[in-house]
């Protein structure tokens, strides 16, 4: 999994309410059971002129040139409603978006993106609106960071804003670790157990 402590990038707003994983992704977009191949999926419903098409819709943010490259997103609340399917935030993070600002999430969604290296930020709904706007005038030049490590997003009008995150996703995303990979951590205290528990109850064990 890929880690992530401080980005910079280019924010684009995409601030609607309750958007749900069948616009993330719609399940006709679905082709593969990998994570590869989702990223001309995303978003398909309105980054395209026709459904099935793939003529690009100018009128949609990532299409503008303004916000060529995001790597951030500014969204309304509850964002990733719907379906738990993992492809949505496959796709995202194909496309390149690394983190994603709204005032909530839907719960399935946000811990897909710990697991999957896209770190959610839970800010308050003036406080995205606000950075939107201070984006809007150059977003290539007017970028927005977040940074992990002292939980702050900093506009570029050099305003912090302070957010939580769980230790435990905290510690996933700066390490790059998965659910499997943060659990061997504690393979010592496992192995220990295990040790102890082999000499008080040796009868459960199937020795070769």
């Amino acid at each position: 999994m890929l880690s992530f402590d401080v980005l910079t990038g280019v924010a684009a707003p995409l601030l609607r309410a309750n958007v749900d994983t069948d616009a993330i992704i719609p399940s006709r977009e679905m082709k593969s059971v990998s994570k590869r191949g989702l990223a001309e999926g995303l978003f398909a419903g309105w980054r395209y002129t026709a459904i099935g098409g793939r003529d690009p819709n100018p009128d949609f943010v990532l299409n503008r040139p303004e916000f060529a490259g995001a790597s951030i997103l500014l969204c309304g609340e509850n964002f990733g409603c719907g379906s738990s399917r993992e492809h949505a935030v496959w796709a995202l993070l194909e496309f390149g978006i690394r983190a994603i600002l709204a005032p909530s999430f839907a719960p399935i969604f946000r811990m897909n993106c710990v697991r999957n290296g896209i770190l959610p930020v839970r800010l308050p709904p003036e406080v995205v609106a606000s950075l939107a706007a201070s984006v809007a005038s150059d977003p290539q030049a007017r970028r927005v960071t977040v940074d992990l490590l002292r939980r702050i997003v900093t506009g570029p009008d050099a305003v912090g804003h302070a957010f939580d995150l769980e230790p435990e996703s905290r510690e996933m995303l700066l390490e790059g670790l998965d659910a499997i990979d943060l659990t061997l951590k504690l393979r010592p205290a496992i192995d220990a157990f295990v040790a102890n528990d082999r000499t008080a109850r040796p009868w459960i064990y199937l020795d070769a």
